[in-house]
């Protein structure tokens, strides 16, 4: 099978040499297309129309989130988080505009930047009854903690004391998560592939992972996320993308189980309630608009793909999922309210701005 990772960096660098006419290396997280007639058709297409399966049937908006692009700048938007106050926080890799702040009618209540061309991974933490922000940052090779009006607390760069990194250029990091006792995760997914532990203060604690074939190894560990459903027994969730599948790990980094997810190029775990939630970025070819929602019950079994089939299970193994061809345009995240309601900004998407599905209640 081919590694859908590098099949990305060939796509995101032919896409820089298309758009600039210039050559250039490819950077992470600053993947630019213009609107074109494609995308504008896809992204108002059967605008309405209710996706999804069983209990997770949803009703697609995708004008919700849409703004101005001169007054709201967006290149690719990347992850979406709600804070307690209600407020839904986008992720954007445009410099003039990292984070933009909508309320759930879709306003935008305020905007800041930390100028970063790289803005990928955004986590938000609950620390003492604080918010916080993790923001992870592939062309800055850093992961910066910042609070709820982008105020850096924490930077923490290329971790050295592995000795596995020969420069900060190795280091591109996607993702991070924040243990129970306060400890930083951060996924180098588009890296070298380690998970790299730190205490809440940046002090290294340890790593593991790295590129191969073992349970302990990843291809692509692009998301990772604390699942403390059984609250006596938290663990981690990771992604090894390009293999389709995520593992579980301890807190300490021993494996748990695999998980196969055939045909579905994952972003992140998100839990809400007792169901685990992915983005599927791809689940046909990258450089076509592509991907769906993937919808878990508590015992990691899929029950809804919003913008694809129906899941099937052969054999006790999911059947690769077939994308509907109108819904999404490579979703990157999921963010869900309390009311269940799906929100779902999009990589390289012809700049759109942030779908909402609304939960259709039975």
């Amino acid at each position: 099978m081919a590694n859908k990772n590098n099949n990305r960096r060939k796509f995101l660098k032919s896409s820089t040499l298309i758009a600039t006419g210039t050559v250039m290396a490819p950077i992470f997280g600053n993947a630019h297309q213009e609107k074109n007639t494609k995308s504008d058709i896809r992204s108002n297409r059967d605008d309405g129309r209710i996706i999804g399966h069983g209990d997770f049937k949803y009703r697609i908006n995708k004008k919700w989130g849409t703004q101005n692009l001169s007054e709201y700048p967006v290149m690719d938007c990347h992850e979406m988080v709600q804070d307690k106050a209600g407020r839904l926080l986008l992720l954007t890799n445009h410099p003039k505009n990292n984070m933009i702040i909508y309320d759930r009618s879709g306003k935008v209540l305020d905007t800041w930047t930390l100028g970063l061309n790289g803005a990928h991974g955004l986590t938000i933490s609950d620390e003492g009854g604080e918010e916080f922000l993790y923001i992870a940052s592939t062309t800055d090779h850093k992961v910066f903690k910042t609070d709820l009006k982008g105020k850096i607390l924490l930077e923490l760069g290329y971790p050295k004391e592995t000795g596995k990194y020969e420069s900060a250029e190795k280091y591109v990091p996607t993702e991070t998560a924040i243990g129970p006792n306060g400890d930083i995760y951060v996924a180098d997914g588009y890296g070298l592939d380690y998970i790299i532990q730190y205490s809440s203060k940046g002090e290294f604690i340890r790593f593991w992972g790295g590129k191969g074939e073992e349970d302990g190894n990843f291809d692509c560990c692009h998301g990772i996320t604390l699942d403390d459903r059984d609250k006596d027994n938290p663990i981690l969730l990771i992604t090894s993308r390009s293999k389709q599948e995520f593992k579980r790990f301890t807190l300490d980094g021993q494996h748990l189980e695999t998980i196969p997810m055939p045909g579905c190029w994952i972003c992140r775990p998100v839990i809400h309630g007792e169901n685990l939630y992915f983005a599927v970025l791809v689940t046909k070819t990258w450089g076509a608009y592509d991907g769906c929602i993937a919808v878990l019950d508590k015992n990691n079994r899929v029950v809804s793909l919003p913008g694809a089939d129906a899941p099937i299970y052969e054999n006790g193994v999911l059947k690769e999922p077939q994308y509907d061809d109108f819904s999404f345009l490579n979703p990157h995240d999921v963010c869900i309210d309390d009311d269940g309601n799906i929100y779902v900004p999009q990589w390289m998407s012809g700049r759109t701005y942030p779908y909402l599905l609304e939960r259709i209640k039975s």
